[in-house]
């Protein structure tokens, strides 16, 4: 086991942004064990937030964060990359100074699209559910640590995944893999037990979806967040690796 892997890396994301599809990408790298969410039984422990199976997912992982911290996200690894799929707004109540350790990257997603999807599982979710403002203060607080931090935006990736790919694998100083373009249909060993209430769209896939925009109409009741969400989206999108 090393007990250093050469890259450790940490995506902060929010839901509904693809992050799924990106952390089977990176699991389907010759070099790479991916983990998923290893901080979300934490999150939902101080949180109490109302997510589908809480209870189950609670009881199936590690729910303090600073074991986690040191025993996973910094812990052993087979491989010479670690990745993480971690959600930003897991980051609540513990000490983010082990960011010092990791190379970072988040993954966004205009939250027009994603609020209708997230409304589909979260019945009324809140600017913390996105994820938004924890990535620009994740952001802020990276940069004032002298990170180069990508920006992934989920609509860029799947406009041109490869193109995509290939210039985050640049700025992780990693060499792509064309394997990360397309993945065995079904569930992978690294799924967390939520995945029956999340994952039903990519266990259908077999690599990244095209990008389609969004045609229904977007819901009412979503509009006073959507209004809060943008301020934060735009800061970041500022930001991500566009796919051309």
């Amino acid at each position: 086991m090393l007990a250093n892997p050469q890259h450790r890396l940490c995506l902060w994301s929010g839901p509904r942004n693809v992050s799924t599809a990106l952390m089977y990408a990176f699991a389907n790298r010759s070099d790479t064990r991916v983990v998923d969410e290893p901080l979300y039984g934490h999150y939902l422990r101080v949180s109490g937030a109302p997510h589908p199976g809480a209870d189950a997912v609670m009881a199936a992982m590690d729910c303090d964060a600073g074991s986690v911290i040191q025993n996973v996200i910094l812990g052993p690894c087979d491989r010479p990359v670690l990745f993480h799929k971690s959600m930003a707004h897991h980051l609540v109540e513990l000490d983010w100074s082990f960011l010092k350790q990791t190379t970072n990257l988040l993954l966004i997603r205009d939250p027009i699209e994603m609020l209708p999807s997230l409304g589909k599982v979260l019945s009324r979710p809140g600017l913390d559910d996105t994820g938004l403002k924890k990535q620009v203060e994740l952001l802020n607080y990276l940069k004032a640590l002298g990170q180069d931090v990508p920006v992934l935006d989920a609509r860029e990736l799947l406009l041109n995944p490869e193109h995509v790919l290939k210039q985050l694998c640049r700025r992780l100083d990693l060499g792509f893999e064309q394997g990360m373009l397309h993945w065995p249909a079904g569930p992978i060993y690294a799924d967390g037990v939520w995945a029956p209430y999340w994952y039903e769209n990519v266990h259908k896939s077999t690599g990244f979806q095209p990008y389609h925009s969004k045609t229904g109409p977007f819901p009412e009741k979503l509009r006073p967040l959507l209004a809060d969400c943008q301020p934060y989206y735009r800061q970041l999108s500022d930001n991500a690796i566009k796919a051309d």
